[in-house]
């Protein structure tokens, strides 16, 4: 009996510990080879690098992968690192930034392809389509044009004689065919980068960008990992032709979110609205009854606009252009681009409105009325250039005797 119950004890015993175990793995992500992983720098010593996976068994690194050109050690502990998921072998998992060194084989080079894992490459030349890439020992692959960025460069010989990490992306004939891609690693930093964004990114918030090409419609501006649209109607208040005057590539920006479409990934950004809104001081700027230099922007059925200052145009209604006359359209008396002086009559900031006025023709119809109104005053008035009553009598008699 007492044997009995030391058995039932002991495989109670055994199935706790079974249940234990499950059950500290339970909630743990279980790693794939080539997984990528974010990882806290525990331990560094002369040869390993001992890593924090957020799994139950360590994660370990070769040293040598985290040393510059000099030797140099570019990481220190408590840095939080990228590597790669390589294989587990009791408690301890291995990992690496990339396969590389005159230590990888073709052996190596295969494992890799197989499971995503990036390999260091040298971009030796251009050839036909693309380049030819040095990978580990003496093994040679291809990495077409479209497979080395994330966009068309127009220089394609800047990448010739840099190390680069690629991903194999064909293995065949035992490694005498190879074909590798750098575009993949950049879109894969890219799609992490946009994932922490996605946390972080708001419409209406200002964010610095790099302008990365000039389209006819607008700019692309990369924020940081996501690249979205600057339309050509918002890089300025004022209207703009040819945006090569404005912005260039390469060029550091400051915009305005207006749009995250995150399901479709479609961005786009504002310029302008970073930009003092011109119509705040238009009223001081153009105040009512002064004469203005302007330019005419363009021509409409009902009156022509006129640009007064970048983003500030204003209306020259087609009942004020004719100087009295009918008129069926404004070209009749103006052309677009045509500089001309111009009278404001009224200024409403709020709805974003300037009534003009020809100054030339409202002088003259001015002078016209003033005569007209002064002249009457004469009229009115004794003693005046025309003379009295009595005087007109003499002088109408005097002109009969003649």
């Amino acid at each position: 009996m007492v044997d009995d119950r030391w058995e039932e004890e002991t495989n109670d015993g055994e199935e706790s510990f079974a249940e234990l175990l499950e059950q500290s793995f339970v909630g743990e992500k279980i790693l794939t080879p080539g997984q990528k992983v974010e990882a806290d720098i525990l331990k560094i010593t002369a040869d390993w690098v001992f890593l924090d996976v957020g799994q139950k068994g360590e994660g370990v690194l070769d040293r040598k992968e985290l040393l510059d050109a000099e030797g140099k050690l570019t990481v220190a502990e408590g840095d939080r690192i990228s590597a790669y998921f390589v294989s587990r072998a009791g408690g301890e998992l291995r990992f690496t930034t990339r396969m590389g060194g005159a230590g990888t084989g073709s052996a190596q080079l295969e494992e890799a392809w197989r499971s995503g894992i990036p390999v260091d490459g040298l971009v030796e030349k251009e050839i036909k389509g693309g380049y030819e890439v040095k990978l580990a020992g003496q093994a040679r692959a291809f990495c077409p044009y479209s497979q080395m960025a994330l966009r068309r460069t127009e220089d394609p010989g800047q990448f010739v004689g840099r190390h680069l990490p690629f991903k194999i992306s064909r293995y065949e004939e035992q490694g005498r065919n190879i074909v590798v891609s750098h575009r993949v690693i950049l879109e894969e930093e890219q799609q992490q980068q946009r994932e922490q964004l996605r946390q972080t990114l708001q419409e209406g918030m200002t964010v610095p960008g790099t302008v990365t090409s000039l389209r006819d419609f607008g700019a692309f501006v990369d924020i940081g990992g996501l690249e979205g649209l600057l339309p050509i109607s918002e890089v300025g208040w004022g209207r703009v032709e040819d945006i090569s005057e404005t912005l260039a590539v390469g060029q550091q920006v400051q915009v305005v979110i207006k749009k995250l479409d995150w399901d479709n990934q479609r961005f786009s950004f504002s310029l302008k609205e970073t930009l003092a809104d011109p119509w705040e001081q238009a009223p001081l700027q153009f105040p009512e009854g002064s004469v203005q230099q302007g330019k005419v922007a363009r021509l409409t059925p009902f009156g022509a606009f006129v640009t007064l200052a970048d983003g500030i145009d204003g209306l020259i209604h087609i009942s004020k252009l004719g100087g009295g006359k009918r008129i069926n359209h404004p070209r009749e008396v103006v052309q677009e681009g045509q500089q001309l002086e111009v009278r404001v009559e009224s200024v409403d900031s709020q709805s974003r409105r300037i009534s003009l006025a020809l100054a030339g023709s409202e002088a003259r119809s001015e002078t016209v009325e003033a005569k007209e109104d002064f002249g009457a005053y004469l009229q009115e008035q004794p003693g005046s250039s025309m003379g009295t009553l009595g005087d007109l009598l003499r002088q109408a008699g005097s002109k009969k005797k003649k």
